[in-house]
């Protein structure tokens, strides 16, 4: 896929990883929109890096219609949905309540599949597109506390798998991109960067990832793929 003039939507765009992948792509040459609950940020957000602003929350079903009427209307065209925003928490197993489940799983599970939900359609009619899921290693090895966040990460990875076997048929590319721990600010309340750490993945290393996996020509790709910190400790 040529990068230069492509229409790319990205969820949870304004800080992190999502910002790290919308700022490299635009240099790039993509045109690219990036959604975020916070009106304020998203819109300084996508001022920095001149991105597309879309003020919403993918676990709200009416924000999800919103958001590609919103795109189709400004670029016509969507040829990649990058499923990036995600939530998280950390507790034992003994602390565990339904609504843990439901505040985590609202966003990284079922807003992750009802915009790939809207995008399929799109792509099914177009002939072709993309769609990046970010994961998480820790879909592969569960943790001390990760009950939620890991099981919401693994229920992607499956549904990715699902889509990629829908999907194929009609040139759609399904692709999850798994990062091991990134200095972001996934996980702060006060939703501020940490200071990056030497040893450990930043924003711009997935954001790398994602760019290399788009650039494939569009008659191969790479289903899964994840990165790990090289010596993190």
């Amino acid at each position: 896929m040529k990068l230069d003039n492509a229409n790319i939507l990205i969820t949870g765009g304004t800080l992190g990883i999502g910002h790290a992948t919308a700022k490299l792509l635009i240099e790039k040459g993509a045109n690219v929109a990036i959604t975020g609950r916070d009106e304020k940020r998203t819109h300084k957000a996508a001022r920095d890096i001149g991105a597309m602003p879309i003020t919403a929350d993918v676990a709200n079903p009416y924000d999800v219609k919103r958001t590609f009427k919103t795109f189709m209307d400004e670029y016509g065209r969507l040829d990649a949905l990058i499923n990036n925003a995600g939530v998280g928490t950390r507790k034992l197993v003994e602390e565990l309540t339904v609504e843990d489940f439901q505040e985590v799983y609202s966003v990284n599970v079922f807003g992750a599949a009802m915009m790939a939900a809207r995008a399929a359609e799109i792509f099914k009619k177009q002939k072709h597109g993309n769609i990046i899921n970010i994961g998480s290693t820790a879909a592969l090895n569960g943790y001390a506390g990760g009950s939620v966040y890991a099981s919401s990460k693994a229920a992607l990875r499956s549904m990715t798998q699902s889509w990629q076997a829908e999907l194929r048929k009609y040139n759609v590319r399904v692709m999850l991109i798994n990062p091991s721990e990134v200095t972001t600010a996934f996980g702060q309340q006060d939703r501020r960067e940490r200071d990056s750490e030497p040893n450990k993945l930043r924003g711009e290393e997935i954001a790398w990832a994602i760019k290399s996996a788009l650039q494939m020509d569009s008659r191969g790709f790479i289903p899964e793929h994840s990165v790990w910190a090289t010596n993190p400790f």
